[in-house]
């Protein structure tokens, strides 16, 4: 199967004047998480675009959204420890955004976010089964660009194994090889 296509940063120069929402990254982050749940290449595509940010930290507006993907990728696949701790994180960091960066809760319907991320903590508190939700775009332009791009990615299928255990079918002899070197030196 053909991996999906994704834009990189390192296909764009850093243009400052460009509202966040409009990067390549973000965009391809909105179709994976829109189109096919595809949550895991939503944490991919924007810890990618974070770590372009001069001085990135973790308290970057990204991260909420790094965050609330992966929570969704935990819950998903019944980790509900995990989705729990990782979606509070979300919620709290959507809650900061305001005061970070106003440009992060235009374009999309934030307050609608915010109140789904709320839902989805209630949810996975009380081991409910896993409830996805889009992320409502308030901006023609947004919409546009979303669909343009998504009308020319290969998209993996919603709810297939693909999609759903990515990191289980991906190469992690890297990250095994990190664990190795780790455990030897303590």
């Amino acid at each position: 199967m053909t991996p999906p296509l994704r834009i990189t940063a390192s296909f764009y120069e850093r243009n400052d004047s460009m509202h966040p929402y409009e990067h390549p990254l973000f965009l391809n982050f909105i179709v994976y998480f829109n189109k096919n749940q595809d949550y895991f290449e939503c944490h991919e595509v924007l810890e990618e675009y974070w770590k372009s940010i001069p001085n990135y930290t973790k308290d970057h507006p990204l991260t909420a959204f790094i965050l609330l993907s992966t929570g969704l990728y935990h819950w998903r696949r019944g980790n509900m420890d995990g989705a729990y701790r990782t979606l509070v994180k979300a919620e709290k960091r959507m809650r900061e955004i305001r005061k970070l960066d106003v440009r992060y809760t235009v374009a999309i319907d934030f307050k609608k976010l915010v109140h789904d991320t709320e839902q989805s903590v209630r949810l996975v508190k009380n081991s409910e089964p896993f409830s996805p939700f889009p992320i409502a775009l308030t901006s023609v332009s947004l919409q546009r660009s979303v669909e343009e791009l998504a009308s020319s990615m290969n998209l993996l299928p919603v709810g297939s194994d693909a999609v759903i255990h990515k990191h289980m079918l991906r190469d992690r002899s890297d990250i095994l090889a990190e664990r190795e070197k780790k455990k030897r030196r303590h």
